[in-house]
This record gives structure tokens, sequence and C-alpha cells, in this order.
């Protein structure tokens, strides 16, 4: 049969985010029984921060491979991920990606969270209000019903309008700060999702008990987490440890000081298949997240299925 071409409509049309989060957990709990391959993800840098992404999985019992990439430049990004029949080669489908990509980036915190939150979390704090931000807020939501959202941007219409976009779209209670520090204040959930290049979040702003959702330092140039974070963490998960030890400054950083060693960070997968929860007296928590192959191809698989029925 010919590929199908999959538009980002008919992604929104085929796969809800409680479903994606579905879809995500059955993958990792693959991933942690070695039926799901990952490639670890590279990238080009060019420009004033212009970066090429390529990102891919392959899981053999079921027969799919996939591959996705994008260019991402001050004038946007369209990413396409390509599913392939793993045992013949043959393109299935070619799906435009970018709505996929929020739905496999907000679903990973929301696997996270639901592992690695407070049982009782009913607040979060969204620092950064970009394209990822309200997809991120969903996702908590999802798994930890929430009764307010504190809100922060760098620029204060920014946080306005976002707040207002968390009321209008998911009903939820939003609070406007005026720094990251009143924003995460004394709140359970904190997700950084930011295109910083200096460490905004200290220790001393988080409450002990914090999770916190890490998605904004994907290339080795950008950082959220100051390094006193990550000495209070009680458990570093991250989505892939390779794609950290690669991409990640602030892990690298941390780990290759001494403070402790690589084999204490766990891959998500692992937490998943343990059905792991969070340990009563933990102090803060860190899921790192750079974006894994295993997770788009799980979403790309679900989408191809029900846009091919």
């Amino acid at each position: 049969m010919p590929p199908l071409w999959i538009s980002e409509a008919d992604v929104a049309a085929c796969l809800t985010l409680p479903g994606a989060i579905d879809a995500l957990e059955r993958a990792l709990v693959l991933e942690a029984s070695g039926a799901a391959i990952n490639m670890v993800k590279t990238h080009a840098a060019w420009g004033a921060g212009h970066t090429l992404h390529a990102i891919g999985a392959v899981f053999p019992a079921s027969g799919f491979a996939g591959t996705k990439t994008w260019a991402h430049t001050s004038g946007g990004a369209a990413p396409l991920f390509i599913l392939f029949d793993s045992n013949s080669g043959a393109v299935l489908a070619i799906i435009e990606a970018f709505h996929l990509g929020q739905l496999r980036t907000g679903g990973m915190s929301g696997v996270a969270t639901r592992a690695l939150a407070e049982p009782g979390a009913d607040q979060m704090a969204i620092v950064g209000t970009g394209k990822q931000a309200l997809m991120q807020v969903a996702a908590v939501n999802a798994v930890r019903p929430l009764k307010r959202v504190h809100v922060f941007s760098p620029t204060a219409d920014h946080r306005r309008r976002f707040a207002l976009a968390l009321e209008r779209e998911l009903h939820l209670q939003a609070v406007v700060a005026d720094s990251v520090a009143e924003a995460v204040s004394h709140v359970p959930i904190v997700t950084v999702a930011t295109r910083a290049r200096e460490p905004f979040l200290v220790a001393a702003m988080l409450a002990r008990g914090t999770h916190i959702n890490a998605i904004g330092a994907i290339t080795p140039e950008r950082t959220e987490l100051a390094p006193d974070v990550l000495l209070r963490c009680t458990q570093i998960v991250a989505d892939s440890i390779p794609a950290a030890q690669k991409l990640s400054r602030e892990l690298v950083d941390h780990f290759n000081s001494g403070a402790r060693e690589w084999h204490t960070a766990r891959p998500l997968c692992q937490v998943v298949a343990a059905q792991q929860r969070r340990a009563a007296d933990a102090d803060l928590t860190l899921f790192k997240a750079l974006g894994m192959g295993i997770a788009d191809l799980a979403l790309a698989v679900e989408v191809y299925a029900k846009g091919r029925a």
C-alpha cells in the first residue's frame, strides 16, 4: 500500500493526551525488557542557535522502525516522522510531527510526574510559556489533578496571556508570578520549559518534596538548573541516560564533578517497569527530558494504526 501522509490535524484527531501517556508507558515497559531499541539523539548547530536534530527507534517484534528529524531555526520548525516497516524497509507513513512532539514531550512529563511527584500534589509552577508549555500543564493535570498553576515568563505580557490561556483552554486557576522564586515557592511540582543558557532555578527556591520536570535544556549550550538543585535530588531520572551524557550540560557537570556516579541516574523505563513510586522521605526528584526515539515511535504507531483504519 502507498505510504500515508498524516497531517497535524490528523494527529490531533487520532490521539488524545491520556491515550499518549498510556502508549508511552507501554513503550517504556518494552524498553525495560529490551524489546525496544533506541537511537540516541544527534544534532548539529549553526548560526545564532539554529539546530538540526535526528532521533529514532525500532520495535522489532511489532515490525516498526522510525526516525524524526527537524531543523529548529529562528523562523520556526517543521518536524517530520518517517515510519518504516522494520522487516521490509518500506515507508508506511510520513507524519507531520509538531503536535506529535508536543504530545510526546508533555506525555513523558506526565508519566514521570505520575511516578515521582507526591500523590497529593495539586499545584504546579510552569516556568516558560512557549509552545510546549500548555501541553506540559495539561499532562501534569492528567495525572495529578491541579487546583492552581503558578506561571512565570520573563516577559510580563507573555505570562499574563498564558495564564488566560490556562483558564480558557484547561479551566485551571492561574496565578501570575513576578519572579521564578515567587512562582515555585511551596509548589510541589515544577516544570521548566525554557531556552535559557544560564541557570535560573536554585535549590533555596524549592520546598522539600518538590518534583521537577526539566524539559528545556536539550542541547549542551543550554541550562536551567543550578548545581545545588541536583545536589539536593534524592532521585535523578532521565528519558535516556546516553542522551543525557551527550546533551545535558547540567547532568554532565553534576556527575563529572564527582558528586555521585552515573549509575545512580535511572532511565524512566526502569522506574515505570518497576511500578516505582516516590519514597515517602524523598527530597527533590528530577525528571530530565532530552527527547527519545522510543517515545516518538510509540505515538507514531498509535497514530498510524488509527489513521490506516
